[in-house]
């Protein structure tokens, strides 16, 4: 499949939207079948610019193929997508932050915290981290199949297109209302079911490139995209099942309800957690973090135990979101065991990541792309500890619904999920716009403490006001009546909140730096202090 074959592709859908969205019952389907079309040309457009004639009347791509034999354009593009939803994703997180603490920043209707904290969650997770999901399993299925990506350059850059359009329809719908109201308001049935479209071709693009490898073997990184592919596609497709009342209308009704919604929902969530932010981002890990520390795997045999593991015991944890909820008591306790046994596998990973260090430790003070990496690694190995032990019925019953919740996922999102992207970011560039090295490591370095002390300021409020809270709320006088109003709880966090908030800026500052490093990187650009000479050369972190 050819990038030529792009341009009637997106025409075609250019045009199928725009009779829609002349027929469109509810202005909000207008607006997004008007974006689809508007977003389908620029994909015409810029496909139409990678294109010339040649002497003997051809079409042909104006720079031809890669120079590395493999699909690099779309991953280009994935890696430029990752660093411009990541700042827009942290640029809201902190706004929302600061609304929790001052709620006169609420501004109605659109930008109120109701929309905006699922614009912020699927900013970060699905464009984000999804954007650097799909960019690298490009990659690395490629490299490690010796195999030139399945239906070439322009199933790629469908896969690519496709999903940016997806992530564009999602934040307008969010802002819009225009949601299925469900806990993770997810968008709209046409918005999944163009989700599902995209996915089946990215599905069908990595299976392909597995198939026709050149390489017998099949590395351990692919295990776990694979994984990753094949669940979110199940989860998607049975948590958003909905009978829309008009092909030509937004409004749709759901198929789950009560508690067996509850239960769908929060297999999908927790999946996604498992699947999307753990399965994908270990396949980077063990790609990227042997590579950058030019040292093999600590143990092969553990990472297939690691995969086989956690696959089998992910898929059940689920119910223990719901303790103490209409929930069967005995599906809550299925939960919650699972989840303690999860802490096997999960450590087993980390181990793997960490010991693949061993006798490259010393690389840690002169690499602050690696540190940034294995920083991911141990941020994981605390949320995993951390996850198991909020899913005891016990301890949930004193953190369910406080901030201690908010804390433990994103000492988890920012930590494990942020610093593996930023890292492996930091290694794609030089490597695919073909460059000597990074801009700078010195800004490297700045990145890594600015994110690691947002972190923590961030966790350790949450920590405390979600124990706060959590003591607050299950505080009983001598006649048996609650001490303290809900009111009083809110008051007594809100200097945490306030913390978290500047946390969160902390963070986002070490983000505007790593674009900017990234921005200089592929431009060519190096940094004064860098000889020419050891233009590849490591610099000590100072």
């Amino acid at each position: 499949m050819h990038n030529l074959t792009l341009v009637p592709v997106f025409c075609t859908t250019a045009i199928i939207a725009i009779v829609f969205a002349a027929f469109a019952r509810d202005s909000a389907f207008a607006t997004h079948m008007w974006l689809i079309a508007a977003m389908s040309m620029v994909a015409v457009i810029f496909h139409l610019r990678q294109i010339q004639w040649t002497a003997d009347g051809r079409l042909v791509a104006k720079n031809g193929d890669d120079p590395t034999g493999y699909v690099d354009g779309p991953i280009r593009a994935g890696v430029i997508a990752t660093v411009v939803w990541g700042l827009a994703g942290f640029a809201a997180g902190v706004f929302i932050a600061f609304q929790l603490a001052f709620p006169q920043l609420n501004i109605e209707p659109w930008f109120n915290f109701g929309r905006l904290r699922p614009l912020h969650t699927s900013a970060v997770i699905f464009a984000f981290g999804g954007s650097i999901l799909i960019a690298t399993t490009m990659h690395v299925v490629q490299r490690t199949c010796h195999a030139r990506l399945f239906g070439g350059p322009g199933l790629g850059w469908f896969v690519f297109w496709g999903y940016q359009i997806f992530i564009v329809l999602a934040a307008t719908g969010y802002l819009m209302g225009i949601t299925q109201s469900k806990e993770y308001a997810e968008p709209e049935w046409y918005v999944d079911l163009f989700l599902t479209i995209v996915w089946v071709a990215f599905l069908v693009m990595f299976i392909g490139t597995i198939i026709k490898r050149k390489e017998p073997h099949i590395y351990v990184a692919n295990w776990f995209f694979l994984a990753f592919i094949v669940t979110i596609a199940m989860l998607h497709i049975v948590n958003n099942l909905a009978i829309p009342v008009s092909i030509f209308g937004s409004k749709s009704y759901v198929i789950w309800s009560g508690v067996q919604d509850a239960l769908t929902q929060w297999w999908y969530g927790h999946n996604a957690v498992g699947f999307f932010l753990t399965a994908g981002f270990l396949a980077m890990m063990y790609y990227y973090i042997p590579k950058r520390a030019d040292r093999p795997v600590y143990s092969y045999r553990l990472s297939i135990v690691h995969f086989w593991s956690l696959v089998f015991l992910y898929i059940w944890a689920g119910p223990h979101h719901l303790h103490y909820t209409a929930l069967p008591d005995w599906a809550q306790t299925l939960g919650m065991t699972f989840s303690i046994m999860l802490w096997m596998p999960s450590w087993g990973g980390m181990i793997n990541g960490l010991m693949t260090l061993s006798g490259a430790w010393d690389k840690l003070r002169t690499d602050p792309v690696l540190r940034m990496m294995v920083a991911a690694v141990a941020f994981y190995g605390m949320s995993t500890f951390e996850g198991p032990m909020l899913s005891i019925k016990a301890v949930n019953g004193l953190a369910h619904y406080t901030d201690w919740v908010i804390g433990h996922v994103h000492s988890g999102a920012l930590g494990w999920n942020g610093l593996i992207t930023f890292g492996v970011v930091y290694y794609l560039t030089p490597v695919l716009w073909n460059r000597s090295g990074l801009y700078s490591l010195k800004l490297v370095d700045w990145h890594f403490w600015l994110a690691t002390l947002g972190i923590v300021l961030y966790a350790a409020s949450m920590w405390v006001s979600g124990i706060t809270q959590g003591l607050m709320w299950r505080e009983y006088s001598a006649e048996g009546w609650l001490v303290y109003s809900f009111a009083e709880s809110v008051a007594a966090v809100w200097p945490m909140h306030v913390m978290r908030a500047f946390g969160g800026v902390l963070y986002l500052a070490g983000a505007i730096i790593f674009a900017f490093n990234i921005y200089m990187t592929i431009r060519g650009r190096v940094a004064v202090k860098r000889a020419s000479a050891d233009a590849g050369a490591m610099q000590p972190a100072e």
